[in-house]
């Protein structure tokens, strides 16, 4: 029995569960850097989950779509989810209160094999209509603690910058998986990323949030020698845009 885990570029994955279950999380496939998008979200035929970590346009992505092809029920903060359902027209009775939570509040998911807990980030959080459309606000940026039965513990970062509370997130969760941004510009870049990984003592450490855009200059490379540079004892994973990694 193993957890699947598959970078799609950005900050977009998908997570299958030991028992076949399915989350995508900030589902942006038609991003610059994943080819042939379309024909990776015609094969997403059976979604369980789509998590949200905040309403950027890069991040919520292609869950509309995703959402109403596969019934997926939308796993996000309150006031996110209903910007979402609102304003971009997610399929309201697929965000119910069953899926709905705020930072520190665990969702139970599929009878406790999935758990979710959303934590800080600091970030905005908006959604967009379309590009001529205003700014509506969707409440606060949050990372996203996922814990899989039988399976590991993965922390994906959200876009945030550093800050000290993270060494905190561990508390409770001991990450085996930190999804972790590394692309600065909008995000922590490598040598943030780095002190972030160190004190939330993660055991492997994924970047994302990189190359995707000019501006995002943040190498796995810098990375990984900042990794060293601050004495993390994490392993630094570096997936392929498209690569699919068994846990």
């Amino acid at each position: 029995m193993a957890t699947q885990l598959t970078w799609y570029g950005q900050s977009g994955y998908k997570i299958v569960t030991p028992r076949d279950k399915v989350l995508l999380i900030d589902p942006w496939l038609n991003n610059p850097l994943l080819e042939h998008a379309k024909e990776e979200i015609a094969k997403l035929k059976s979604v369980d989950f789509i998590v949200l970590t905040h309403g950027h346009g890069d991040h919520v992505g292609d869950s509309v779509e995703i959402g109403k092809k596969t019934g997926a029920k939308l796993v996000a903060n309150v006031d996110l989810s209903a910007a979402v359902v609102s304003v971009l027209g997610y399929p309201g009775n697929q965000a119910g209160a069953d899926t709905t939570g705020h930072i520190g509040g665990q969702i139970t998911l599929l009878d406790g094999e999935v758990k979710v807990c959303f934590v800080p980030a600091m970030h905005g959080s908006t959604v967009r209509k379309d590009e001529n459309s205003p700014p509506v606000a969707a409440g606060m940026a949050t990372g996203a603690v996922i814990s899989v039965r039988n399976g590991p513990t993965i922390y994906h970062t959200g876009d945030t910058d550093f800050f000290s509370d993270m060494a905190r997130i561990s508390d409770h969760n001991k990450i085996d998986i930190m999804l972790v941004c590394i692309g600065d510009h909008f995000t922590m870049g490598p040598i943030r990323a780095a002190e972030a990984v160190k004190v939330v003592g993660a055991k492997i450490a994924i970047p994302n949030h990189y190359a995707t855009f000019p501006v995002l200059t943040g190498t796995p490379e810098q990375f990984g020698d900042e990794l060293k540079k601050t004495g993390a004892k994490a392993e630094l994973r570096v997936m392929k845009v498209g690569e699919k990694i068994t846990i």
